[in-house]
């Protein structure tokens, strides 16, 4: 958990999670519900921000700054279908049972609640470069596990869970202000814009299929006016009698 805290403070992490946040914002400003939870490793780096859910966990394997939960993947200590919004920001990366994983966040989604899948992309370029680090010893890429993003997607399908959207995000990594690093920058929204999948991250967008369910409204309180106005209570219906008299 530290080493991948670690290796986010970088300029490549930084970056990365930066175009993570700006792609989750028009998921987020259109979600509603009561409640949203974000489960992953990182302990520094919440990407609810945007959100309209004012209600919002943060789990994590360890206690931590901003860290609200505190609890395995696999356990999430959370009722089923009482969560709205749930954002996985790495959490199938780094596991040994991705399917149980999967599984426990398909659980607590209420019905048609939305899941935000984060992940880092085996075939992109960072992917490449983390998987030759882990064959030269370095403990955090040892541990790394990745899930392409199509076997994905039929594990949701099998859970339930219908894909709404996948794309990938930051292909190349940006070099500062350079030129290069601007060429960078404008080839990464190029690519995103025509969603090729060459990111280093997935972002997938799924909702939970229940069939014969409604997701529940959020209702107005008694006292609740419209326009300024009343609400008038409803008329009487007239019984068959009334209209002779």
């Amino acid at each position: 958990m530290s080493e991948l805290e670690s290796w986010y403070a970088t300029a490549v992490g930084h970056n990365l999670h930066a175009s993570v946040q700006t792609a989750l914002e028009p998921m987020l400003e259109t979600a509603f519900g009561y409640h949203l939870v974000q489960v992953g490793y990182t302990r520094q780096q919440p990407l609810f921000g945007n959100s309209r859910i004012r209600h919002r966990a943060y789990t994590a394997p360890r206690a931590g700054h901003a860290v609200t939960v505190v609890a395995e993947h696999d356990e999430l200590p959370l009722e089923s279908d009482s969560v709205d919004v749930v954002i996985a920001h790495h959490c199938l990366d780094f596991t040994t049972q991705p399917h149980q994983v999967l599984r426990e966040l398909q659980r607590v989604l209420t019905p048609n609640g939305q899941l935000l899948l984060i992940g880092f992309n085996p075939w992109g370029l960072l992917g490449t470069i983390h998987h030759l680090r882990g064959l030269g010893g370095n403990a955090l890429w040892q541990g790394h596990r990745p899930v392409g993003c199509s076997r994905l997607l039929d594990w949701l399908r099998l859970l339930g869970c219908e894909a709404e959207s996948a794309r990938y995000l930051y292909p190349l990594p940006v070099l500062g202000e350079s030129r290069v690093g601007h060429y960078a920058a404008a080839a990464n929204l190029w690519s995103e814009r025509h969603r090729l999948p060459l990111g280093d991250v997935y972002l997938i967008h799924a909702i939970k299929q229940v069939g014969g369910t409604t997701r529940p409204v959020q209702r107005a309180s008694r006292s609740a006016r419209l326009i300024g106005l009343a609400v008038p209570n409803p008329a009487a219906t007239p019984r068959q009698g009334d209209h002779a008299a």
